[in-house]
């Protein structure tokens, strides 16, 4: 069990969270390859169908961040 990484999505709003990850990127800080991000226009825009599709997939966890 000490080979798990868990897959994880972040959902990012373009103006909040991504402009964040994306600063983060630009100061070479890392972050696990598992962790996908989707760059998103607004938060409002991630409907509950999105998060069970991530899901159904296979990711372990799914967040929002706005």
């Amino acid at each position: 069990m000490n080979d798990y990484e868990p897959k994880i999505v972040a959902f990012c709003c373009e103006y909040c969270a991504y402009t964040a990850a994306d600063t983060a990127g630009s100061a070479r800080m890392e972050y696990p390859s598992t962790v996908r991000i989707i760059h998103l226009l607004s938060t409002g825009k991630v409907d509950t169908l999105h998060l069970l599709r991530a899901f159904e997939k296979g990711v372990d966890a799914a967040f929002v961040a706005g």
